[in-house]
């Protein structure tokens, strides 16, 4: 009896290996020979076809030529980068530096800085809402900053309960849901008032850092590391509709609304793949093996790719940047 369990836990491991395999394929692997120690968040250039990353234990930005797979320029002088933001009709990179709480933005043609925004320590996700064209940096103990894109001017901050983590706007309603791990629940900002107007608790579920939004749907996405779980909140009410196991800790999660798929990067070492089946209704499709530490990600819907940054180890050799194609199979 205890070989037959066994062996029907490796048939289910190969066959939602192969479920994953079949949904992610391999396209890409980017190189990055120089880059040493934590990686951290992306943003692209759908038009210029250029990956932005974040290599923030090296202090350095890597753009990366999507088309070429070929590192081709690299940003020095920063200092713990962790978010970026880029604006594609300004053509200009938001560049938030944890160690020496600066944001600096640059024009995205030349990496010359434009403007460089101090006094925001542990700068960290970045976000860039072009309807209002203003960019959004969640910094510091617990702020939301706001900052004018047109001017690079700091406009309003909002005070939150602890360090913001990934939060995302909504692009029809004016909203915005950030993760706040430490005080253990997900704020609802108001846009237009510029103040907290709901908290949400996500107990039993902590640690909460990546977050993805279905707008269309109502349904807010939580990466949750203790214990390891995606949590399916429902935005009209802030109430738990449902969660579904996922491996150890994540750090980034997208949501593929044409596909109906959730992209979960995992420093276990792994990439997972929930279905949405309903608004109400998720399931692991399957998950692959990546690398230990591989836990931050970018999904391109423009390009039907999904990017994953592979620090340098041990195991792994060199740092590089894996890039997935959507085989829709």
């Amino acid at each position: 009896m205890r070989m037959l369990g066994a062996l029907c836990v490796s048939l289910l491991a190969i066959n939602l290996q192969a479920a994953e395999d079949a949904w992610l394929k391999l396209a890409k692997t980017i190189p990055l020979p120089d880059v040493r120690g934590r990686i951290d968040h992306f943003a692209v250039d759908v038009q210029g076809h250029r990956l932005f990353m974040a290599a923030l234990g090296n202090d350095t930005v890597e753009v990366i030529d999507l088309e070429t797979a070929k590192r081709i320029h690299t940003i020095t002088g920063c200092s713990t980068p962790q978010g970026l933001a880029f604006l594609p009709a300004a053509n200009r990179l938001v560049i938030a530096n944890g160690r020496s709480g600066e944001v600096r933005i640059l024009d995205a043609k030349t990496f010359d800085t434009i403007k460089s925004l101090g006094g925001m320590p542990d700068a960290d996700n970045v976000r860039y809402d072009a309807k209002s064209d203003l960019i959004y940096v969640g910094y510091g103990d617990g702020v939301l900053a706001i900052i004018n894109a047109t001017n690079s001017e700091v406009v309003a901050q909002i005070q939150l309960a602890g360090h913001p983590e990934s939060f995302q706007l909504e692009k029809k309603g004016n909203r915005i849901f950030v993760n706040v791990p430490d005080a253990g629940h997900v704020v609802v900002v108001d846009c237009h008032t510029r103040s907290v107007i709901e908290k949400w608790p996500t107990e039993p579920f902590h640690a909460n850092f990546p977050m993805a939004l279905d707008e269309e749907n109502h349904r807010l996405f939580i990466g949750c590391r203790r214990p390891a779980r995606l949590v399916v909140l429902d935005t009209k009410t802030g109430k738990r509709i449902n969660d579904v196991e996922i491996s150890g800790d994540t750090d980034d999660l997208f949501y593929d609304g044409s596909h109906k798929k959730i992209y979960v990067s995992c420093g276990a070492g792994f990439l997972n793949v929930i279905n949405q089946l309903s608004a109400d209704s998720y399931q692991l499709q399957g998950k692959i093996t990546t690398a230990s530490g591989a836990r931050t990600s970018f999904f391109s819907p423009e390009r039907d790719e999904f990017s994953l940054a592979v620090r340098a180890g041990l195991i792994t050799g060199k740092a590089e940047v894996r890039v997935f194609k959507i085989t829709g199979e």
